[in-house]
């Protein structure tokens, strides 16, 4: 037997040092499922299918995340090298077999297995083992030269693309012209000369001679998926996801079995329940004759799970019984790969099953009625993410005619239209420029990640429910249609039955029927299950009364739409908003007004229109608490471009009126308006601008209570920087109300407060909160000021680039930044309670409707978030989620 090359006699375990290899079977102090942040997703999973469930899983082991943690910080470390080689020992020993034997070789897998699900992002060997002598050892033992040389041929292309970086396309058109040349068009049917053959050419094209000793090929893979961690689509799909960059990948080094052995062998995956639909029963593909990298990479054309009834009644038995027990045993829908080799059935990984947000939904529904299950409702509400929510609100293709160019299988439901790219990269530029991109390929693989990602759908023309295009775009919710066989596609157009559709042309895709349609059709916005409902009702259970749920809303219609998604108010509304379009002439004029009398004048018109928007917006929230929040912009905003009006008056195009704009644009024109005379700042110089509004606010108010309605107003101050602001506007806004209420005869109970969004104001929230009734804070403006970031300008040129290079862990403006941003929010929060232990704390924010945001207002003591109407549902899963966890953190 070829001795270990790096070898030592000293022992890592038996020094009493934590182990970095666990083989499958070890009794672990708790459940292995429990220690993926150790072992890895797939290694928790097939530890616990050995030692847990006795499944039949071939035996290996796993080497653990803190190991490549330690390889890709300081090299190699120390003792892996014996620990290794005591676990090979111990599978030769299992297995009856030894690696490198050229006899009887045993082979082994070699794969990733990163804590969190990243599906076909890292890098995995299979045959590991075989070298010029033991394939010959294989052909004499299983007596079948074409399996042996076709086991070889895989292993040198995958060694050869991800260990040592060579070969890559090359490797597939070898393969092809040997299909061709024999005339066949299945894998299984290349004769076993031409794999020979095929064997010498791949290992001329490794770039050096192709490694004969096992151990070393061991080495040199655990190496290589160690690394793969941080390869380009790792890191991509990491970012994408928000996982963490240093939590590491696993490794699992396991006995191979062989799907490919013969035509009583093959390979699938499975899942315990269909994952686009949430409905019982068993769902995936399988090929006969075939590895399991044939079926996830859509190169052959798979069978339906439930063929396998026919072709392998035994195996067809087993397997659903293990269906059964998985999902008993984890209560949860679960993905499963399999090997069938001659006719035995193996498990080669199980985990938690990736789903659509509609079948999370009915899932999470059918399993609280289920007695196998009994998942109780803050479990069914723990099973819903936020995300799955959201992609159930996705649009959908209008009804109508629709002229459908090609037919596959929908495999991630929704609807998506753009415009016509190839390549990934040619979709990311795309999309740079603005455009809505639909990438079309004949199969995607983790290369085309990026691409994927910012894809408004995917087609291809190979793979099958489960290949690499639809596991991926059901994970993200983005509209995929896969094994369109007929679509023949070239550099860069693709054909089908006649029609020629070309690069940048317009396509429209339905992933929930598998249609492709030539032009752009229109979206619509989808009829949610009505198991959203349910969730979204045993997650306000939860919440109620600890974190509430309102909504961003400036018209009667958002209002609405608010209420019916389930906000309890509004949280935000941007009285700027109802000066635009139409309006913006009287906005304008008051603008422009030299006297008092003309500003009077401007202002009525104004004070008529906004007091019917505010009637519209409280008789859609009637009973519900309605936040106004006074102008905030500067005024230059409502005035046309002063860049714009310098070049019309260069040539002398600029009418009376327009000069009159342009001598108001110069006068408000400021360096640095948003840090200029806007909010409460343009309320000290134009005070009846304010007065105005707060007006119209009670007028609006006073008109439903006469209408038997109940309004419920908060009145903001936007910009406050110290308590003598708000303690001034607040005199004029109280004068206002008490005016007012006399005029009308009736009372209005109006509370008065401010928007957190300087860094000042949070330092001084004890100050301010004597004046004050609530705070609701800014987080968009406080990010801006406490980053010294412009956020139009930032984010579209720096932060791609700050992300990538791990200056920044998340982008700010998406997800609070605990330890900046959020450290003034939790001290505000706290000086402002010590001053009044009932003041009401919101956020209006576009950070109120992000579920990690949530989680963190939840923990700093937030009675409220406020988000997009659409998002309500969103932020009230998210928001019930992070009770939940606080409850959970406090009683740990």
């Amino acid at each position: 037997m070829t001795q270990w090359p790096w070898y030592s006699a000293a022992n890592r375990v038996e020094n009493g040092a934590m182990a970095l290899v666990y083989p499958f079977d070890h009794r672990h102090g708790r459940p292995p499922r429990e220690l993926k942040a150790l072992l890895g997703g797939k290694g928790a999973d097939l530890a616990e299918m050995t030692s847990v469930l006795k499944l039949p899983v071939p035996p290996g082991f796993t080497i653990t995340t803190e190991a490549c943690r330690s390889y890709l910080t300081t090299g190699w470390p120390e003792g892996l090298d014996d620990e290794i080689a005591a676990h090979v020992s111990r599978l030769e020993a299992t297995m009856g077999r030894r690696l490198g034997d050229a006899a009887d070789p045993l082979l082994v897998s070699v794969r990733s297995g990163a804590p969190f699900s990243m599906p076909g992002m890292m890098d995995t060997v299979l045959n590991l083992g075989l070298n010029d002598e033991a394939v010959e050892g294989l052909a004499k033992q299983t007596s079948d030269e074409r399996f042996a040389y076709d086991s070889y041929r895989r292993f040198i292309a995958l060694f050869g693309r991800i260990v040592l970086d060579a070969g890559g396309p090359e490797f597939d058109d070898l393969f092809d012209a040997a299909k061709s040349l024999a005339a066949v068009t299945s894998d299984d049917a290349v004769p076993a000369e031409l794999l020979r053959y095929l064997v010498r050419r791949y290992q001329q094209l490794t770039g050096e001679p192709f490694p004969q000793d096992p151990r070393m090929q061991l080495r040199r893979a655990i190496e290589a998926v160690f690394r793969s961690w941080d390869g380009p689509r790792a890191v991509a799909y990491r970012t994408r996801e928000h996982i963490a960059h240093d939590s590491a990948t696993a490794v699992n080094v396991q006995a191979m079995v062989f799907g490919n052995r013969d035509d009583d062998s093959g390979t699938g995956v499975g899942f315990t329940r269909d994952p686009a639909t949430g409905a019982k029963g068993s769902y995936g593909d399988f090929l006969v004759n075939a590895q399991g990298e044939d079926v996830v990479a859509g190169i052959r054309k798979t069978l339906p799970l439930s063929a396998l009834k026919d072709r392998f009644p035994k195996v067809y038995e087993e397997l659903h019984d293990i269906f059964s027990r998985l999902e008993r045993h984890y209560r949860d829908m679960l993905d499963t790969e399999f090997t069938i080799e001659q006719g035995k059935l193996w498990m080669l990984q199980t985990r938690v099953g990736k789903r659509t947000g509609r079948a999370a939904l009915r899932m999470a529904v059918d399993m609280t009625a289920e007695s196998d299950i009994q998942l109780s409702r803050t479990e069914a509400v723990l099973r819903v993410r936020p995300e799955h929510v959201d992609r159930v609100l996705h649009p959908e293709l209008a009804a109508g005619d629709r002229v459908v160019v090609a037919t596959g299988l929908g495999a991630s439901p929704g609807a998506g239209v753009g415009q016509v790219y190839f390549t990934s990269d040619d979709v990311v530029a795309a999309v740079g420029r603005g455009e809505s991109a639909v990438l079309v390929r004949t199969e995607t693989s983790p290369d085309d990640v990026e691409g994927m990602q910012v894809s408004a759908a995917v087609v291809t023309t190979r793979g099958g429910l489960v290949s690499h295009a639809a596991v991926v775009a059901r994970a993200w919710g983005i509209p995929v249609v896969v094994g369109v066989s007929d679509l023949e596609i070239g550099p860069d157009w693709f054909e089908i039955d006649g029609t020629t559709v070309r690069q940048g042309d317009w396509i429209s895709v339905d992933g929930t029927t598998g249609e492709i349609m030539a032009g752009r059709l229109e979206l619509t916005a989808p009829e949610p299950p009505a198991e959203l409902a349910r969730i979204c009702e045993w997650a306000d259970d939860v919440r109620r009364g600890r974190l509430g749920v309102r909504a961003n809303a400036d018209s009667g219609h958002d209002a609405a739409l608010a209420r019916e998604n389930g906000a309890e108010g509004v949280g935000l509304c941007r009285t700027e908003h109802m000066f635009l379009g139409d309006r913006l002439p009287l906005v304008q004029r008051m603008i422009l007004a030299e006297t008092p009398e003309e500003e009077t004048s401007a202002l009525a018109d104004l004070l008529e229109l906004q007091r019917s928007d505010f009637e519209e917006i409280f008789t859609a929230m009637d009973s519900l608490p309605v936040t106004v929040r006074l102008l905030d912009p500067p005024l230059h905003e409502f005035l046309p471009d002063i860049e714009d009006l310098i070049a019309r008056d260069a040539v002398g195009s600029l009418s009376d009126v327009d000069q009159g704009l342009f001598t108001a644009a110069r006068s408000w024109q400021e360096q640095n308006p948003m840090l200029g005379t806007r909010g409460v700042r343009l309320a000290i110089l134009r005070p009846a601008l304010y007065k105005t509004q707060v007006r119209a606010v009670i007028e609006a108010a006073g008109r439903r209570v006469e209408a038997g309605g109940h309004p419920m107003v908060e009145v903001m101050v936007p910009l406050i920087v110290t308590r003598a602001e708000l303690a001034l506007v607040r005199r004029w806004i109280e004068e206002e109300i008490d005016a007012v209420q006399v005029r009308i005869g009736s009372s209005i109970d109006v509370r008065i407060g401010t928007m957190i969004e300087t860094p000042r104001a949070a330092v001084r929230g004890d100050d301010i909160a004597e004046v004050a009734d609530f705070f609701s804070f800014g987080t968009n403006d406080l990010t801006q000021l406490v980053f010294g970031f412009s956020r139009d300008d930032v984010e579209g040129r720096l932060m791609t680039r700050y992300l990538e290079e791990g200056l920044l862990p998340r982008n700010p403006f998406e997800t609070i930044d605990h330890r900046g941003v959020g450290e003034l929010v939790q001290l505000c929060v706290e000086r402002a309670r010590r001053i009044r232990p009932d003041i009401k704390l919101g956020v209006c924010g576009e950070h109120g409707g992000d579920p990690e945001s949530i989680a963190f207002f939840a923990r700093v003591g937030i009675d409220y978030v406020s988000c997009s109407p659409y998002r309500v549902p969103v932020a009230r899963l998210a928001a019930a989620h992070a009770i939940l966890a606080l409850d959970a953190e406090q009683s740990g």
